[in-house]
């Protein structure tokens, strides 16, 4: 089973890095292989809402989403982590989850993910909100933990001494690998993912 860590941030090894490194370090102990995928600094563009996704297989802006979905969609769960920038995630993330969702959604439904995020100081309900809007409409588990999943410090050095967000880390790494290891028991025992309806989409105006 596989874990893979998107680091949402733009500081390769900053504070998100720090965080998301503590939940891969505790899924390695239950066994669970883990990748961190760093997004970058390159700029990334918005959803165009050309609705060509569904008959291309793919986002029809050929760059790091698609290649992600190439190279992740087979991973059995995923971590969205992302700095707090005024009380929401980082805009290189927010653009990737927007492509790929729209775009491969299909592909990371009834696989366990979670958010994490770091803030400074405020803000990190906001952004751990925004996250998991992604995974409650797309059918995906939700792994929680003993509390929000976020971290505060302003360098990763004090992210370490944030003892209760270190914690809260490895208690969602638990937790994960649980829901993994039932899932997979569950399916040996031949309990498969639920077939839903055709979907129904109703506006508001006629």
């Amino acid at each position: 089973m596989k874990v893979v860590l998107i680091n949402g941030s733009p500081r390769k090894n900053g504070c998100t890095f720090t965080a998301l490194s503590e939940v891969a370090k505790q899924l390695e102990k239950q066994g669970i292989e883990t990748e961190i995928f760093q997004i970058g600094v390159k700029p990334i563009a918005g959803c165009l809402g050309c609705r060509q996704c569904p008959k291309l297989g793919k986002c029809i802006q050929d760059d790091i989403v698609n290649q992600f979905v190439e190279k992740y969609a087979s991973a059995d769960g995923f971590v969205f982590g992302s700095p707090v920038y005024y009380a929401a995630i980082s805009g290189q993330l927010k653009c990737f989850m927007d492509r790929l969702f729209f775009s491969a959604g299909s592909k990371l439904a009834y696989k366990p993910a979670a958010a994490v995020v770091s803030c400074r100081r405020g803000g990190a309900s906001c952004a751990f909100d925004d996250i998991n809007k992604y995974f409650g409409i797309n059918c995906m588990p939700i792994v929680s933990s003993q509390y929000w999943n976020q971290v505060h410090g302003n360098a990763p050095e004090e992210v370490v001494q944030d003892l209760e967000g270190m914690q809260t880390m490895r208690t969602l790494a638990d937790n994960m690998a649980w829901l993994l290891k039932c899932i997979e028991n569950g399916k040996k025992a031949g309990i498969n993912k639920p077939t839903r309806e055709p979907a129904v989409k109703t506006n508001y105006i006629r």
